[in-house]
């Protein structure tokens, strides 16, 4: 279940499995019955259960639940405002069904109740709640009950995961067919709870015709194109990595990167130093191998080398003309090239030379900013969320961007997208992103595009920072990666 469909695109696949022969009225009626489950798995010894019902096909399957909860033996009361008659069809026909009370919307709903069930506002929402339904989300919010949300929690728009005015708070939100953009995007996946997929009889097949270009970074998506060694290979072909070391005093986030690319699977990784910094990088590294390399023309003389075949600049290395010479060099050889941290600050000037740059080479490039690394090179990118920002900033500058955060979003410059799940609040150290771009270069080294690159790098970063939990470190990151492919082969 790799897609992410937008609220546009759910209402295609929605309209599809009608066409095709599957009734809106199974569809809504799956749909509720799964919300029902979801209370009854969760709450078994509940007795009390309030439903919010809004005005549209979200409060149709708020009505099934209630129907079903009902015949479960649940004492159900429904709030619900207007006449039942005039909501969609589907939705309309599951009220008639509903033989219990129905209620006005108000707070005095969750009186003793156990359990609320939100069914006031689906995906779609699109404009901000306000007025008593405000009054009535804030009220379910401090009540202290527990919230089972019925395809996002109401306020939530399920394509951005902004709030709209304000939101839901839910324990679990039950979704369908496919999860949605604002589950997995911040703000919203802070209102979500626990995430449910429920199969509502939407055959896989819609998607041949929605296409979409969003994906979950898991292994599906990539596991296939994997860069596992081969009995007959060496370490040529696993790639021959470089990462440039900063000044004698900033040696160590080069050391963090090549270490985390060396676990990763580049066949070789070489630092390359500042004359005054080699011996401090000496002093450090077994394994990485060291070369000289003074500023840009130092560079080019590695870099002739053609077997090196990717390259990092970034960290550590200081911000200023000779970085940005550096960059230049390397973006008009021959490796593939990530670009972090101060290689990206010292664009945010001239941001189109960089741009113009990676356009006309053909080996890939990937840039891993931080949010105010992207703002500074990108400045105010439009776009209603951060996938928008990502994909627009990808296409402009021809790389392919790893937008981070604790909602990781990896965009290539065809638009073809994906967001991270499993970073983790350990991972806010000091380092770790050296260590990030260090992973995304083995990646490249051994032959993958961008895209690739990137979502496998992301996701090895955030279950390695799993396995180690509460305390990691930057150090730590690169000796869990062997447990990470471990696992990955077994996948």
């Amino acid at each position: 279940m790799l897609e992410l469909l937008t609220a546009k695109e759910m209402g295609r696949a929605d309209k599809l499995a009608i066409k095709g022969g599957v009734a809106g009225a199974v569809l809504m009626e799956n749909a509720g019955r799964s919300v029902a489950d979801e209370v009854s798995l969760r709450f078994p010894d509940a007795s009390r259960v309030a439903i919010l019902c809004g005005p549209g096909n979200n409060g149709g399957d708020g009505f099934v639940a209630a129907r079903r909860l009902l015949e479960r033996g649940y004492f159900v009361r429904l709030g619900f405002d207007g006449d039942p008659s005039a909501l969609p069809a589907d939705a309309a026909e599951m009220a008639a069904r509903y033989s219990g009370t129905i209620q006005p919307l108000d707070p005095a709903l969750f009186d003793h109740a156990d359990v609320i069930v939100d069914g006031l506002f689906g995906a779609g929402l699109a404009r901000p709640l306000d007025g008593k339904l405000a009054n009535l989300v804030g009220a379910a919010n401090a009540s202290g009950v527990p919230v089972i949300a019925i395809d996002v929690p109401s306020g939530v728009d399920g394509t951005t995961g902004m709030v709209l005015g304000t939101a839901i708070h839910a324990l679990s939100t039950v979704t369908f067919f496919r999860f949605k953009p604002g589950h997995l995007l911040m703000p919203g996946h802070l209102h979500c709870g626990e995430l449910h997929l429920a199969d509502i009889g939407i055959p896989d097949a819609v998607l041949e015709t929605v296409m979409p270009t969003l994906y979950v970074n898991e292994p599906g998506l990539w596991l296939e194109r994997f860069p596992w060694p081969t009995v007959d290979g060496h370490k040529y072909l696993r790639g021959d990595a470089l990462v440039a070391s900063g000044a004698a005093d900033a040696t160590g986030a080069a050391r963090l990167a090549a270490r985390g690319a060396l676990r990763a699977g580049a066949g070789l990784v070489t630092v390359a130093s500042p004359r005054n910094a080699l011996a401090v990088n000496a002093a450090h590294l077994t394994a990485v191998m060291l070369r000289e390399a003074d500023g840009p023309q130092g560079l080019a003389a590695l870099l002739s080398d053609t077997r090196k075949n990717a390259f990092l600049i970034g960290p550590g290395h200081g911000v200023g003309e000779e970085t940005r010479g550096m960059v230049l060099t390397a973006l008009k050889a021959t490796p593939a090239v990530v670009l972090d941290a101060d290689a990206l600050t010292s664009f945010a000037e001239t941001p189109d030379e960089l741009f113009e740059a990676i356009h006309a080479r053909a080996a890939p490039v990937v840039m891993t900013p931080h949010a105010g690394e992207f703002a500074r090179l990108f400045g105010d990118v439009p776009g209603a969320s951060k996938v928008d920002r990502t994909r627009t900033a990808a296409t402009r500058c021809g790389a392919t961007v790893i937008l981070k955060g604790p909602d990781t979003v990896i965009s290539a410059p065809d638009g073809h997208a994906a967001i991270d799940t499993n970073g983790t609040p350990w991972l806010a150290t000091a380092g770790s992103g050296d260590v990030l771009g260090g992973m995304v270069l083995a990646m490249l080294a051994q032959g993958l595009g961008g895209f690739d690159a990137g979502c496998i790098g992301v996701w090895m970063h955030g279950e390695a920072a799993k396995r180690f939990g509460p305390g990691l470190i930057a150090e730590d990151l690169p000796e869990l990666v062997p447990e990470v492919l471990e696992d990955l082969e077994g996948y």
